[in-house]
């Protein structure tokens, strides 16, 4: 039988720890992995591109579990009431091949992008960073909030989205919230929201070159969390932020980064660092307080990996019942597969008996 973890299961899991402690307990678990970067199988995800969407798989493996998620990324789907972003994920055991969790990953991908933004400007960002500008207030909007303040202290955020149903969102739902210390300011521009910002997170959804920051819009010192550019010809920042001489560009997997990243508007050599290194202290975050630094995150099956492990951990202290599913035949005889499609009482068929 094998574990299962469906939409509202994952909800009583985050409703028991709590989403600051999730948030929290995530992120150590995300940076523990990244610090044994070497011991990974890794390889950028398999995507299947459409004129509407992609639809990708991310394999990694320890040698001792396995986990891939599938997920899509259609922008289209809000326009039919459906999700920008779905996503299922399997850990599995290496030594037999034998799948052990099998999970949601759609509120979880939202939950493990908001921790894995928060854990990489923990390094990168001044200590002193209080105001954040939030560009992109959809589906990923309230997570990055929380990580952010949860997590790094943040106390101002400014909101600014082309839609201002999305932004009208994200005060409502916020504010239903307990979240003392907490300022939220809605911003008629980015411009307006960025002004000023100590962190800038930009997570729109549009599948295009976007221009969402420009260079005059980037102030000595910021930290720029991009992480709406995830696929090829998917992009929020204007390369030539990204060329300046006083920007230090962090990614999650180089090989893949390049493909996807915002630095995939960047010739091949040019340098960037990834964030095991600096989680292992083999390179700076930052060198400087007025040094521009950018998170380039395209979301890496790292990241799913230890969003897999974290939760089955917390179903196995779990003392709900849960779901298993009968995913895995079992079977009285291992290389007797078709017993279990005979009927209960069968008998030998004549053309089978001995004469």
């Amino acid at each position: 039988m094998v574990e299962y973890i469906g939409t509202a299961r994952l909800e009583a899991l985050v409703a028991r720890v709590g989403v600051a402690r999730f948030l929290s307990e995530l992120a150590t678990e995300i940076a523990a992995d990244y610090r044994r970067w070497p011991a990974f199988d890794k390889s950028p995800r398999h995507a299947s591109h459409s004129a509407v969407g992609v639809i990708e798989l991310m394999p990694i493996s320890d040698g001792t579990l396995y986990s891939f998620k599938y997920v899509n990324g259609h922008p289209k789907n809000t326009a039919e009431g459906l999700l920008t972003v779905t996503a299922f994920g399997v850990l599995a055991d290496v030594a037999t091949g034998y799948p052990l969790l099998l999970s949601e990953m759609t509120l979880a991908t939202a939950l493990r992008t908001a921790a894995i933004s928060a854990l990489a400007a923990r390094h990168m960002a001044r200590p002193d960073s209080e105001v954040m500008a939030l560009i992109g207030n959809g589906a990923q909007g309230e997570f990055q909030a929380l990580a952010f303040h949860h997590l790094l202290g943040v106390r101002e955020i400014r909101l600014f989205d082309t839609d201002a149903h999305a932004t009208a969102k994200m005060l409502r739902n916020l504010g239903r919230l307990d979240l003392p210390g907490l300022s939220l300011v809605p911003c008629a521009s980015a411009q307006a929201a960025v002004r000023g910002a100590d962190i800038v997170t930009t997570v729109t959804a549009d599948k295009r070159n976007a221009l969402i920051l420009t260079p005059e819009m980037v102030e000595p010192g910021m930290h720029l969390n991009a992480v709406g550019g995830d696929c090829p010809g998917k992009t929020e920042l204007h390369a030539d932020i990204l060329r300046r001489a006083d920007t230090r560009i962090v990614v999650e997997y180089e090989p893949q980064a390049r493909i996807e990243g915002e630095i995939q508007q960047l010739q091949a050599e040019f340098p960037v660092i990834e964030l095991a290194d600096v989680l292992d202290a083999r390179a700076a975050g930052r060198q400087s307080p007025t040094e521009v630094t950018v998170f380039d995150s395209v979301g890496f099956a790292l990241n799913d990996f230890s969003t897999l492990r974290y939760l089955r951990r917390l179903v196995e202290a779990d003392a709900s019942p849960g779901t298993r599913l009968d995913l895995i035949p079992v079977l009285a005889d291992p290389k007797d597969l078709f017993a279990r499609l005979l009927p209960p009482t069968a008998e030998a068929a004549p053309w089978r008996r001995s004469a």
